[in-house]
């Protein structure tokens, strides 16, 4: 018994029948169920705007879904009628659209290879993207081909002469895709590693300019701790000199005439001498004193090295030897 003529029907009372009642088209492009089996596959605009076309092949015979395809020489050439020739126009024109998208996007890459190097990442994430998606209508498409080359297929008449066309149509569609695929994610790649060299830059100068902070810390350091060496010399005169000097000051009061002279003088003596030699014959005292001289000049150049630098210039970028330049003492 043959199947009768073909008939349109609606892709959601199609789906509805095989059991999708999803708001999206199925992943999988053929669909059996109880209604019978529904065989979905897109065409691609030169947008990249996809468009459902299909059959549903049922207990009432074969519907068309979608509008109808326009006739391809392969179907001429071969003399097939509906509705295998519904089917192969169908492939036909799915296939036709997969090639014309891949090389408008072939296009795209050709004019993004030469200047890789300046082509931000978002242009090529739209580029993978847009390829995407033509990978997910061709890999619907495929999957179609193949249950074609089972019992779905005998449904249609005649088309196992059209089977292998199809097939090769397909296989030079995948090696095709897979060829400009392999070229977005070498640009991936490459801007990948542009971007990680670049990093790789602004670190190494944050290290150089690390270093020598840290390089100017130390020395600011050292002659900080010259300035200290003069602080604790200093002291140690002042103890020295303080001491028998608030005992003059204390023997030379009204209330300390009762005190002989000559225990005045003892005692005067006495603190002015063992101060100075309890203080001065410590041997980290006369190796500071030794080095005074080199401790003096790291003490001038760490006072020339306090720059005054105004509150709004506090906040002023590194110079481009990683050094600031700030307003000297003095300066205008």
């Amino acid at each position: 018994m043959s199947d009768p003529p073909d008939t349109t029907a609606a892709i959601s009372d199609a789906l509805r029948a095989v059991g999708h009642t999803g708001p999206t088209l199925p992943l999988r492009p053929v669909l059996r169920g109880a209604g019978g089996t529904v065989l979905l596959v897109t065409t691609l605009d030169a947008g990249g705007v996809a468009t459902p076309l299909g059959l549903w092949v049922s207990s009432d015979g074969i519907r068309r879904l979608g509008p109808p395809a326009p006739a391809s020489l392969l179907t001429e050439g071969l003399h097939l009628r509906d509705p295998t020739a519904n089917l192969v126009n169908l492939l036909q024109a799915a296939a036709r659209s997969y090639i014309e998208r891949l090389e408008a996007i072939a296009e795209l890459v050709d004019g993004v290879e030469d200047r890789w190097e300046s082509i931000s990442l978002a242009e090529i994430g739209r580029l993978h993207w847009t390829y995407r998606d033509l990978r997910k209508s061709l890999g619907r498409f495929s999957v179609a081909v193949q249950e074609l080359d089972g019992p779905l297929g005998e449904r249609f008449p005649g088309l196992e002469k059209a089977l292998p066309r199809i097939q090769a149509e397909l296989a030079h569609l995948e090696e095709y895709s897979g060829g400009i695929g392999q070229t977005i994610r070498d640009l991936l790649a490459l801007r990948n590693a542009a971007e990680s060299n670049r990093l790789s830059e602004a670190t190494n100068r944050l290290g150089v300019v690390s270093n020598q902070i840290a390089a100017v810390a130390n020395t600011s350091n050292i002659r900080m701790l010259g300035i200290a060496y003069v602080a604790l010399v200093l002291a140690l005169v002042s103890v020295v000199v303080l001491i028998p000097n608030t005992a003059a000051t204390i023997l030379g009061m009204p209330s300390a005439g009762w005190v002989p002279g000559l225990w005045v003088d003892v005692i005067l003596i006495l603190l002015a001498t063992l101060p100075l030699v309890l203080v001065f014959s410590r041997p980290w005292v006369r190796g500071m004193l030794r080095g005074l001289g080199s401790i003096e000049a790291r003490t001038r150049e760490g006072i020339g090295d306090l720059p005054e630098v105004a509150p709004s210039q506090a906040d002023q970028p590194l110079a481009g030897d990683g050094t600031t330049q700030p307003r000297t003492r003095g300066s205008s």
